[in-house]
């Protein structure tokens, strides 16, 4: 395992070359003739690489869903003459005039992610390779050109270092409870949990029952993404700032409370995370607005988004299912028609029916895309080992022996 790892890391460095040639002047065209070869060799590798067993089946997914958007990210870094540039940069590090000065520069727009700090900036051997990892780590773009507009949730946490470390890692260790308790609910539901898959619609319940249950995973499932990636966002918002020295304010939420989006746009737009805002725009965005206009911008947007999710299962050997594909077209549709819908009544999509909108059309309507991914056994595999789950260790047996006292012989069965 260890050399396989060795390999996979080595199938980046690719990428972060490009990335480098992107904070480089006149690298246009080197750029455009490696893109080739950069692509090949990530989706080349990533895509051969499969760690068996079924317990790995997550982490399968989420290195091709990585591959996937690397590619995206070295596409984008490619065909920018210019490179890739700041907000105020004129060429990749030069910047017109002192950021301080610029007018009409807001939260998401400013500089405010330059995260070097002196010492490392310092060493111009080192200042290279910092500026390929700043771009490869940077994702929704604050403070570079590409992220103009994109919007970053309100950070609650003290803007004093060792208070925001001891709020991160607070932050940190709710998200790895609720990711755990949210994997341990789901690997008990018959079928789900099983590596040869099956259907969160259990067929043995009566109809109440069963979307009762189905609308528990699914609810549990979109839990478990935002646990997860909020996790990660936090560990590396420790190792920035704990180890990098990085300002506090340029490691903001990654969510903004999507549970309480009250319209799909404000969810999608906002709430919901801006990661892959640009690669999808990548992959179908641009591509759809250069057909139809706008409304080939969101529906290109939401297709690449589809073919994202469905390629990485896919690429495991777990077949093409065109149902998560179809959810994200219909999110694209549903997004038109609030825009007609205020076009029409001069009223936006709002309050607590527009909650109950978008709970509908994305608490439900979403089911069959989560169900796609559980029959081909995506839930087969441990999301947290259960060596180190407190769920598994501590709640789950507790649960077992208090449901055998009070003679719920059905109810410990299934946590067994």
């Amino acid at each position: 395992m260890p050399q396989h790892l060795l390999h996979l890391a080595a199938a980046v460095l690719p990428a972060v070359y490009m990335a480098y040639l992107a904070r480089r002047p006149e690298t246009f065209h080197l750029r455009l003739m490696l893109l080739p070869l950069v692509v090949l060799v990530t989706l080349g590798t990533f895509f051969r690489f499969i760690i068996p067993g079924a317990e790995y089946a997550a982490a399968n997914w989420s290195m091709a869903a990585f591959a996937i958007f690397i590619v995206g990210k070295v596409i984008d870094w490619a065909w920018r003459p210019e490179g890739v540039l700041k907000v105020g940069e004129e060429t990749p590090g030069v910047f017109i005039e002192p950021l301080t000065k610029k007018r009409g520069c807001t939260y998401s727009d400013s500089g405010r992610d330059s995260r070097a700090s002196p010492s490392i900036r310092q060493y111009r051997l080192l200042a290279g390779l910092y500026d390929a990892l700043e771009l490869l780590s940077t994702h929704r773009g604050i403070g570079w050109k590409f992220g103009v507009g994109v919007h970053v949730p309100k950070d609650h946490r003290s803007p004093e270092r060792s208070a925001f470390l001891c709020q991160t890692l607070a932050a940190a260790l709710q998200s790895f409870v609720i990711l755990d308790f949210c994997d341990s609910f789901i690997k008990l539901v018959p079928g789900v949990n099983s590596p040869g898959g099956g259907t969160i619609f259990r067929p043995e319940l009566p109809i109440p029952l069963r979307y009762i249950l189905s609308t528990a995973v699914h609810a549990a499932s979109g839990s478990m993404f935002i646990a997860g990636f909020e996790l990660l966002n936090s560990l590396f918002t420790l190792v920035g700032v704990g180890l990098l020295a990085n300002d506090p304010s340029s490691w903001p939420p990654i969510f903004d409370h999507p549970w309480q989006s009250d319209s799909l746009h404000e969810f999608w737009a906002k709430r919901w995370h801006q990661v892959m805002r640009e690669t999808v725009f990548v992959y179908g965005g641009f591509i759809g607005g250069a057909i139809t206009g706008n409304i080939g911008v969101v529906f290109g947007t939401f297709i690449a988004s589809g073919l994202h999710h469905e390629l990485a299962v896919y690429a495991h050997g777990r077949g093409f299912n065109p149902q998560g594909i179809l959810f994200f077209v219909g999110q694209a549709l549903l997004l038109i028609l609030e825009k007609l819908w205020r076009r029409f009544t001069g009223r936006r999509v709002q309050g607590i029916y527009g909650r109950l909108w978008v709970y509908f059309c994305i608490v439900i309507l979403g089911q069959p895309l989560v169900d796609s991914w559980y029959r081909r056994g995506l839930g087969g595999g441990y999301i947290i080992d259960p060596h180190i789950s407190p769920v598994r260790l501590l709640l789950i047996p507790y649960l077992r022996w208090f449901t055998e006292i009070l003679g719920l012989r059905c109810i410990s069965i299934l946590l067994s």
